[in-house]
């Protein structure tokens, strides 16, 4: 098939924000896809490359100095053997040998090939398929239902290798992925509740209520004396952990997938500020800031694998191999003592509560109402798309933010406020230093970004408005902290912000 094939979709699913629209362009293209192309196809338009990060920055790319060919020639075969090329070239003299091998690509590729391989190579490919939209596409071309696709994904933890087995081997082969301890799961996520008694009342009293703790998400794999430890994100960290990795060994087991948060104490047992948790995980060694972990669910003991049994059945299993790092939680309380639950939380300087129904399974995938949480405050999580030049005693420094929540079906972010509120001088310090690396344009007033970054903010609620797209803006917003824990496709999405107006509560 044509490399302009992919490109002709891309530019489909970027101009429309209809779910259905983008599911219906994706589906066209992958069931005419040779099954050898399928997995690498699937990468390229979730916005990723099959060779991982390949060192080309834009710069390089942009100063390719070639003319464009005048039709469409490449195939996808070509395209992707030629970055496997350039991926692999390294030594004394590779970057001759990288530029000589991409200025042959490009010399092959029409503008708009080009256009598409400078934005896919350097990372910032934005045509709007997101993992619902992909992973709904994928099950569509197989002629599959969807949840085994979701499951598959969950598991493999990449959607080239999902789609390839749901293509060529349909169900029989997505049923073979299962839970491999060493290799991360995507991880379960929750929805914000509307109320602590309403979460209680919609789950019927039937939960477990724990401390949500302001810490960090971790993953973690026993087998034997093997350990991993992971981010929310799946990027490992286990080198920058050791203490954790020395706690993970010592447990009564042969074998365990945990996952939990982990955050650094004060002296006194308050936690720290989640810069400072985060901090470890870039770090090379623990020096004096030691990371606590507080596990919340069990997927797999032993050789037995979890994922769906019932929420209650995981925590037993918790409770047995590591009951003294469990988080603190409640099961089955009446209202009054969940209510105090929420209370100590906040007493203790945590975030709140998570409310989880007992007959729950462990399921990645779109955020469900069997995981609720429920903080004091409403917080949102969202894209910054850019930033003001601020003026007075922030003269040089980026300072107004412009923010986003994601559009749930892969378009670009929606932006819903701007805020300049909760800004310390170290953080504008930051930005001013930082933004410019997410770089998408810039004029006189403002530095436009990449939506890369994700940041928390709080807020009194939000009101209709028609000054933004989606309707909606956020009332007295101000930054919490960056989120470098979170990309762009886990910010709350507009549908979540609209859930706030005064009406929908």
């Amino acid at each position: 098939m044509l490399f302009s094939r992919i490109i002709d979709t891309s530019s489909t699913v970027g101009a429309t924000r209809s779910r259905k629209a983008k599911i219906e362009a994706l589906q066209a293209l992958i069931a005419d896809l040779d099954h050898a192309d399928v997995g690498t196809v699937v990468s390229w338009l979730s916005g990723e490359l099959p060779q991982g990060r390949i060192g080309i920055g834009w710069r390089t790319l942009a100063d390719l100095d070639v003319a464009a060919a005048a039709e469409p020639a490449l195939t996808i075969a070509d395209v992707d053997s030629a970055i496997t090329a350039v991926a692999s070239t390294s030594g004394t003299g590779s970057t001759a040998v990288r530029r000589e091998r991409l200025t042959g690509l490009f010399s092959a590729a029409t503008r708009e090939e080009r256009e598409f391989l400078i934005r896919l190579m350097t990372g910032e490919l934005r045509q709007g398929a997101l993992e619902g939209v992909m992973t709904d596409a994928i099950a569509k071309a197989a002629g599959l239902a969807v949840d085994p696709v979701r499951r598959a994904f969950m598991l493999s933890g990449t959607l080239s290798a999902t789609a390839t087995a749901a293509l060529t081997a349909g169900l029989d082969a997505l049923a073979a992925f299962a839970l491999k301890v060493g290799r991360p799961v995507r991880p379960m996520l929750a929805s914000p509740a509307e109320s602590l008694d309403a979460a209680l009342t919609e789950m019927d009293g039937d939960v477990s209520v724990e401390f949500k703790l302001d810490g960090a998400r971790i993953q973690v794999h026993r087998d034997g004396d093997d350990v991993h430890v992971y981010t929310r994100t799946l990027r490992e960290i286990t080198a920058s952990v050791p203490e954790l990795v020395e706690l993970i060994r010592g447990l009564p087991c042969s074998s365990v997938v945990l996952d939990g948060e982990t955050l650094a104490l004060t002296d006194s047992g308050r936690p720290r500020p989640f810069q400072e948790t985060m901090s470890r995980f870039g770090a090379q060694s623990a020096h004096d800031l030691l990371l606590r972990p507080y596990f919340f669910d069990c997927i797999h003991l032993d050789g037995v694998d979890l994922l769906d049994r019932p929420l209650e059945q995981r925590l037993e299993a918790l409770g047995r191999v590591a009951g003294e790092h469990r988080i603190p939680s409640l099961i089955r309380p009446d209202p009054d003592a969940a209510s105090g639950h929420f209370s100590a939380a906040l007493d203790e300087g945590h975030e709140g509560v998570m409310i989880k129904a007992l007959s729950s399974p462990y399921a990645a995938g779109r955020r469900g109402k069997t995981w609720q949480k429920v903080k004091p405050e409403h917080t949102l999580d969202l894209v910054v798309l850019g930033a003001e030049w601020g003026y007075g005693r922030r003269t040089g420094w980026l300072s107004n933010l412009h923010l986003g929540a994601r559009d749930p079906d892969g378009g670009e972010p929606i932006m819903v406020g701007k805020t300049f509120k909760g800004l310390t001088d170290a953080l504008l310090q930051w930005q001013t230093e930082e933004f410019p690396k997410h770089e998408r344009s810039r004029d006189e007033h403002a530095v436009y970004l990449n939506p890369d970054l994700v940041v928390e903010i709080e807020l009194d609620g939000v009101q209709t408005s028609t000054r933004y797209d989606g309707g909606v803006a956020l009332r007295f917003a101000r930054v919490l902290r960056y989120r470098p824990d979170k990309t762009h496709a886990e910010a709350d999405t507009i549908d979540a912000v609209r859930a706030l107006l005064p009406s929908a509560t």
